[in-house]
């Protein structure tokens, strides 16, 4: 009886340091965002198959009361980018991409991104993001990326992001895709786009 008494402070003290460790993480560290990516990987890992390089990755989310902006009516705008980022690690995942960038030393960096939103995702309205390579070159992949509502089939908002692979030649990465043999045809919003950040980097080159 004494034993049991004497240990449980103990343990009381064990489960407290524990809980402050847990508590000075989520402080300093955006624990959720990293508890999400591995859920991601691995889910789609472990349940989803195999997926071509050119094929279309789907994932799934729901709009909660983290997500929604002061107003508490639908998703903030910043959350937007955040659920792009797990979608982007789901694509490199499940067609293998990112592993052939590993293998030849590189990485892979945000070149830029530019989203449309089109319509709002209300508080606790499930969605899904869908990942599609639509273009390439001997530096970056462009991918663009829709936010769909499940009751309505309706695009809520598009986005085009722009992947830096670092230390490997994209297009020469890319021919060990069967299916990538033949770069398609650039997106005229693409081209435009591109055109744009060209701009922006010549202005701000001038400014120097």
């Amino acid at each position: 009886m004494v034993n049991i008494v004497e240990k449980s402070p103990k343990n009381c003290r064990v489960v407290m340091s524990w809980l402050v460790l847990l508590l000075i993480l989520y402080i300093i560290w955006d624990v959720n965002y990293f508890i999400r990516c591995i859920f991601t990987v691995l889910g789609g890992r472990l349940f989803q198959r195999k997926r071509k390089v050119t094929d279309t990755t789907t994932i799934y989310g729901l709009c909660t009361s983290q997500d929604v902006d002061i107003f508490l009516r639908h998703m903030n705008n910043a959350r937007y980018l955040r659920e792009l980022d797990f979608a982007r690690f789901h694509f490199y995942s499940l067609t293998n991409l990112y592993e052939l960038v590993r293998q030849r030393g590189g990485g892979a960096v945000q070149g830029a991104s530019s989203v449309r939103y089109r319509r709002t995702i209300p508080i606790f309205h499930p969605y899904k993001i869908e990942t599609k390579l639509v273009w390439w070159d001997d530096k970056a992949i462009y991918l663009e990326q829709q936010f769909v509502t499940l009751a309505d089939g309706f695009v809520r908002a598009v986005a085009m992001s722009k992947q830096c692979l670092t230390n490997c030649n994209v297009n020469d990465l890319l021919k060990t895709y069967p299916e990538a043999a033949q770069r398609p045809e650039m997106p005229a919003e693409l081209k435009l786009w591109l055109e744009a950040i060209e701009i922006s980097s010549q202005k701000l080159r001038k400014d120097k």
